[in-house]
């Protein structure tokens, strides 16, 4: 074990016997943590989630997505089901760590250490198709894909993550993310790397910065929180905050969807003496002049900056949100797919069921929702092929390692009432902690791992 580990080894220890709890409680409370921790503490842990005896099927299934949440319902299925033709489809071979992207952009990880390969998660006897999805046609159970596959399927699972639209804001690209002062933690290890490059120069001298969050539902919501405020901790240890104006604009009045980390935040950002701004959204950027343009209930503004954390909307792929698959006009969650909240099935295809970021839900697009609606999508599709009483149910928990400065973070974890729902009971859902430092910046990329494999 390497110093690091035994170092961590040792606080978490000291953590533990503080609160009165063993080793075997902390890998007991910390859910996907706890594939993570075994990992560093070398205990060589693993958990398996209990399974019933692997189904004998003949039945076609199709996995659309070969990220977190497609990878994972393959090794699933892989597992629980015997004779089954599954397919996974996804043009995609790098895997991105995608909760690792923020501290990739500042500074805190390199690039590296985010980036896999699909290859090596994927399991044998899967077919893995290298194209997209063009076109699902559920009416017929197939898709066709953008090389002009057409793949039927008997089940689908769809998880296809979800779509950034650079294009939404005028005059902005991806391929400016990296130059003229613009940053963006999303949505690959490319873009957190180029975004840290940007961070890097603007906190060695200070100027304006300027951190948006766009309108609608996003992945990991509280990224651009988390950049901020790992901006403005760079800007201390180097001793350049007196030289910088912090700005942060939201869309409406909240910062979070969780009530008390949204007070806490409408506090703590002003005490840093971070700006905040309300109702505003971008209209567009001039990158050779630095300046962005905001939509305002008084009309346009314009802002210049030294540096931008520009976050364009996100949406459901566009060959998911112009199918029959997605949720209509009069939905709360138009244009995602449009799942029953609880089982994961398709509302209105039976034999549709959806995983990750796209589903059409009150919450719930990070990690920790997949690993949570995974085996509740997984276990209820088995269920339906047998004609059995689907029986899994998602509570609508997601969690979020609210990073407020390097070595502190709140570790926010709720349900679909927005009411607390923490894993630890050492650890305050309140407060800012080093524990769930820790679990972000050594821990929790095991345990993504070990979800990934379907091992939790």
């Amino acid at each position: 074990m390497s110093n690091r580990s035994i170092k961590t080894e040792r606080a978490i220890h000291k953590a533990l016997t503080e609160a009165g709890l063993s080793r075997r409680d902390f890998l007991r409370y910390s859910g996907v943590g706890a594939i993570g921790a075994s990992a560093v503490m070398g205990t060589g842990a693993l958990l398996h989630s209990g399974e019933a005896q692997a189904v004998t099927t003949n039945a076609r299934v199709v996995i659309v997505g070969a990220g977190a949440a497609g990878i994972s319902c393959a090794n699933r299925l892989n597992r629980q089901l015997r004779g089954a033709d599954i397919t996974v489809i996804d043009r995609r071979e790098d895997h991105q760590y995608q909760p690792g992207l923020a501290l990739v952009a500042t500074g805190v990880w390199e690039r590296d250490k985010v980036v896999d390969r699909n290859a090596n998660f994927l399991p044998s006897g899967v077919n893995w198709v290298k194209a997209m999805v063009k076109e699902y046609d559920p009416d017929n159970n197939r898709v066709i894909t953008d090389d002009g596959q057409t793949i039927e399927y008997d089940y689908l699972m769809v998880a296809t993550g979800l779509q950034v639209n650079y294009d939404a804001y005028e005059g902005y690209s991806r391929e400016l993310i990296g130059d003229h002062g613009i940053g963006c933690v999303y949505d690959n290890a490319d873009h957190a790397a180029r975004t840290w490059r940007q961070i890097d120069r603007f906190t060695q001298s200070g100027g304006k910065g300027l951190f948006i969050r766009p309108p609608g539902a996003i992945k990991c919501a509280g990224a651009p929180l988390k950049v901020t405020m790992l901006t403005e901790d760079r800007l201390r240890r180097r001793g350049t905050r007196a030289n910088t104006e912090m700005h942060y604009f939201a869309p409406g009045t909240g910062m979070f969807s969780q009530p008390d980390i949204d007070e806490f935040l409408k506090g703590h950002f002003p005490e840093r003496d971070i700006n905040l701004h309300w109702h505003h959204v971008v209209k567009g950027i001039d990158p050779a002049a630095q300046e962005v343009v905001f939509d305002t209930p008084d009309g346009e503004r314009t802002e210049d900056y030294d540096f931008i954390h520009l976050v364009p909307p996100m949406s459901a792929p566009d060959s998911l949100r112009n199918s029959a698959l997605a949720a209509g006009e009069d939905s709360n969650f138009t244009g995602w797919l449009e799942v029953d909240r609880y089982t994961m099935q398709h509302q209105r295809y039976e034999n549709v069921f959806g995983a990750g970021d796209i589903n059409g839900v009150p919450i719930g697009k990070t990690a920790a929702s997949v690993k949570a609606q995974v085996p509740v999508a997984v276990n209820n599709m088995v269920s339906h092929m047998q004609g059995r009483e689907m029986t899994e149910s998602y509570d609508g928990y997601t969690s979020c390692p609210l990073i407020t400065g390097i070595g502190k973070a709140i570790l926010v974890e709720f349900d679909y009432n927005l009411d607390m729902v923490p894993s630890f009971p050492f650890i305050s859902p309140y407060d800012e902690h080093w524990v769930p430092w820790v679990m972000k910046d050594r821990l929790l990329h095991g345990a993504y791992n070990a979800m990934m494999r379907g091992r939790v």
